[in-house]
């Protein structure tokens, strides 16, 4: 491991998150699906800054990224990046409420995405992502009010269901 720097102490601030006062049983599948791979996409950009790349956590992290490849393709979790972008053109509102992460990755619009397993923000630009900005996606994804639109009765997860039942009619 590199000296206690700054990515070490994002990963740290991730590690010491918990869903202990939720139900994510009762979290949509796909939202709960693109939320856990979101976080997994976080704590591997934040790895290969602040471990060896082929470090334990690296290698094992690497194996799981290779694995949600063909997941994101099983079911309903095919429909999500385009239900991103319904959202910005049909719910605005609720399109501003996604995490910057999530919008900026599947946004057609948005340069962001997951090159190699790591969030790049602009494919242009070779500099790492800055740590405060993978500080502000966990905080995001970890704030009480986008948990709550994980659940299966929420708006956000009616609005997906909405989407998919359009797309197969």
């Amino acid at each position: 491991m590199l000296e206690m720097n700054e990515y070490v102490r994002v990963m740290q601030k991730l590690y010491g998150k918990s869903l202990i006062l939720e139900s994510p049983s009762e979290f949509h599948p796909v939202l709960h699906f693109y939320f856990t791979d979101a976080l997994a996409h976080i704590d591997f950009t934040l790895g290969i800054l602040a471990y060896n790349y082929m470090s334990p956590k690296n290698i094992m992290s690497m194996e799981y990224m290779r694995w949600r490849v063909d997941e994101e393709k099983v079911g309903d979790r095919v429909h999500f990046p385009g239900f991103v972008n319904w959202l910005k053109e049909a719910h605005p509102e609720k399109y501003g409420e996604l995490p910057i992460l999530w919008s900026g990755v599947y946004d057609r619009d948005d340069p962001a995405q997951y090159r190699s397993f790591r969030i790049v923000l602009n494919p242009d630009d070779k500099k790492p992502i800055p740590a405060d900005y993978l500080s502000t996606f966990i905080d995001e994804f970890f704030d009480a009010k986008f948990i709550k639109q994980l659940y299966k009765t929420s708006s956000l997860a009616r609005l997906f269901d909405e989407y998919v039942t359009g797309r197969s009619a």
